[in-house]
């Protein structure tokens, strides 16, 4: 028979010998989730209050909470400190950073100054909106459980199944730090509607994208390397609006174009003839 020991560990509830030890240590990851969480929080405040200022700093806000989410995973990989309760609060955090408070910053931004005119297309797409931004949440939300429950895709750690949650909230929070002004067309709230309803498509969608955490950062690089991170650090500092927008788009683009270059090879790919 087991101890009670046994079956407390067997359940997740037993304590490790050196508990003080891993209490510190899994507080620390815990501590960048919490932060992520803080952001999209305040980038939900921040987008209430409708400002062209601030609806730029709910944007903001979705980018730290993506630095912050980034931060978590590299310190629970590095210190070993990978538990399924972090697991799960992580996934809670990613939703409303990740799912809500993007799609309310897109809601607002895309559909603000049409609700305060009377064109009767400007009514109707206010209803779209909502609809678009509703199934940007759940995509989002979806995205993330399958991932808790399916991991990464087939080959390690090269490849993420659908497109990141936040690299979708890093679009729209990019796009929104780029242009700032919020949109006064609603044609052009078409075309951003279009596309908010584009990344809910990729998150739920099997379509790889590349994932960095199997990036070998304890190995030894050239010196070069140091040289280009700080100049892309700087760039983003200086010229964030640019620079974001461009790693946002870039990221979105090389995952469709891999897909398609992997239909491609497989089409060409020469079929054994059928007996």
């Amino acid at each position: 028979m087991k101890t009670k020991e046994e079956e407390q560990q067997a359940f997740g509830f037993a304590e490790p010998a050196n508990h003080r030890l891993r209490r510190g240590v899994y507080l620390i990851p815990s501590l960048f989730t919490v932060a992520n969480l803080l952001c999209g929080y305040y980038s939900v405040l921040a987008t209430l209050k409708g400002g062209a200022v601030d609806l730029d700093n709910a944007s903001r806000a979705i980018g730290f909470a993506i630095l912050f989410d980034a931060f978590d995973g590299f310190v629970a990989r590095a210190t070993h400190t990978n538990t399924e309760f972090g697991k799960q609060f992580d996934s809670l955090a990613d939703v409303v950073s990740f799912g809500i408070a993007p799609a309310i910053l897109a809601f607002s931004w895309g559909t603000q100054l049409l609700a305060e005119g009377d064109l009767a297309p400007a009514h109707h797409l206010l209803r779209i909106a909502w609809l678009v931004s509703l199934a940007f949440v759940i995509c989002c939300a979806w995205r993330l459980a399958r991932f808790n429950v399916h991991g990464m895709a087939p080959g390690g750690l090269k490849y993420f199944v659908g497109m990141p949650c936040p690299a979708a909230a890093g679009m729209i929070a990019a796009t929104v730090h780029a242009w700032k002004t919020p949109l006064d067309d609603w044609r052009w709230s078409i075309a951003w509607l279009a596309l908010v309803l584009a990344l809910a498509a990729l998150m739920s969608s099997t379509i790889r994208y590349p994932s960095f955490k199997g990036f070998p950062i304890g190995k030894r690089r050239h010196s070069v390397t140091i040289v280009v991170v700080a100049l892309l650090v700087w760039s983003i500092v200086v010229y964030s609006e640019i620079v974001l927008m461009l790693i946002a788009a870039g990221y979105l683009i090389t995952g469709l174009t891999l897909h398609i270059v992997r239909l491609a090879r497989h089409r060409m790919t020469p079929r054994p003839a059928e007996s």
